[in-house]
Parts: C-alpha cells; structure tokens; sequence
C-alpha cells in the first residue's frame, strides 16, 4: 500500500441490501420456497430480518418449525427463485462512484456476506464493474455466518489488517453484531433490510441513509 489511509486500511461492505438493490427479492424468494414446500408463508419482516445470515441459519429463523432435514429442500426452492431473477436487480446508485473513489485513496476493499459462494459469484457477473474493485471476499459456506466474526477475522488476516483499522458496513443488526464480535469499528446504512432505530445498540460510528450520503462520510472520516 503506497499511501497509508487516514484512518481504515481495510473497509468490509456486506453485499445485500448495501450495494446491492436485493432486499425486495430476497424477501419475495424467501416466502415464494416457504409455499413451494406447503409452509406458512413468513411475513415481509420475518423474511427480511434474516438476511445476511447463512442460507440455512435464515430459512430456519423464517420458517420456524421446519424440520432440520428439509433445510435443503428449502433452501434449493429459494436459490430456483432467486437466480430465475436476480439479473433485474441493481447496484444502488452511485455505489460504484464511491467504490472507485475509495480505491483511489489506497483502501482495501473486501465484501463479507451471507451468500453462497455460488450466490456472490453470480451476483457479481451482474455487476461485473465490482470485480476489479475488491480485493477479497468471504461467504457464509466457506466460514462462519453473521454474526460470528471469522469471516471478518479472516480477511484481517489476509490483508494483514488490525481490528482498529478495520471498517466494516452493513444494513442488519447481524453485520453490525460481527464488526462488535471482531473488535472493529462500523457503520450502518438505513436503506437496506432492517430498521436503522435498532442500531444504536451496536455502536456505529455513523448511521447513513443513501449511498451519496456513505460516500460523502467515508471520504470524511475513513
């Protein structure tokens, strides 16, 4: 790194509902497996609430009751939904502006989510403008779920990062509860699935509601 950031070397975004426009789809394929199997179809906050956790932790917080053994069942009915239409969702906007400037300034950009690996991959041939941007990535199947902080351990590790100069941002209480579990900083973002007045709790450092808004703090601060 040829210029030492300000204050963060290592800046961890979640991917659903913070740079990506998917909290609606998840929700709908969410309840779209539940009736596929013949199950109660959960209510809009049930099924938002889960994401960002590991596919089988979230169907099973959804879908209360279910049998452990139908999980993948489940989970295969979600992905069939979730693929069949994933190429109409979009960055929100001016995410890419903001990635870009942050890359300018020397930061290390990596993304932790409750995706599959499968799920990332394919979520970022839609937004194949991103690859370049990160430097790395960790998702709920090839480590720990939110809010275990492994994954955000991980990438320290990786990038040699420490937790006080580790930035992790999210929509849900879950990324918030990793950043505290890891011993990092955060910072919330209220346009995405959960309700940005629970946040507090998790002490972030900001609570941003559009991206403008993100980016114009990051540059200020990060």
């Amino acid at each position: 790194m040829s210029t030492r950031p300000q204050r963060f070397d290592l800046i961890v975004f979640d991917w659903d509902g913070t740079l990506f426009d998917s909290t609606a789809l998840i929700t709908r394929c969410i309840q779209a497996a539940a009736e596929d199997l013949g199950l109660p179809r959960p209510s809009d906050a049930q099924a938002s609430y889960v994401i960002g956790m590991g596919l089988h932790e979230a169907l099973a917080h959804a879908v209360p009751g279910l049998d452990p053994a139908r999980y993948p069942e489940l989970g295969q009915r979600y992905r069939h939904h979730y693929f069949a239409a994933q190429h109409a969702v979009t960055l929100f906007e001016g995410t890419l502006a903001m990635l870009q400037a942050l890359k300018a300034r020397h930061h290390w950009l990596a993304i932790a989510t409750g995706k599959s690996r499968r799920g990332l991959d394919e979520a970022l041939k839609v937004a194949p403008e991103l690859g370049a941007l990160f430097d790395g990535s960790r998702t709920a199947d090839e480590t720990a779920g939110k809010p275990n902080p492994l994954m955000l351990k991980e990438l320290m590790r990786e990038f040699g990062a420490e937790p006080e100069r580790t930035l992790m941002i999210g929509d849900t209480s879950h990324d918030l509860q990793l950043a505290l579990n890891a011993g990092t900083a955060s910072v919330g973002v209220g346009y995405g699935a959960h309700d940005h007045s629970t946040f507090g709790e998790y002490r972030p450092l900001h609570i941003a509601h559009t991206v403008p808004q993100l980016h114009a703090w990051l540059i200020e601060n990060a």
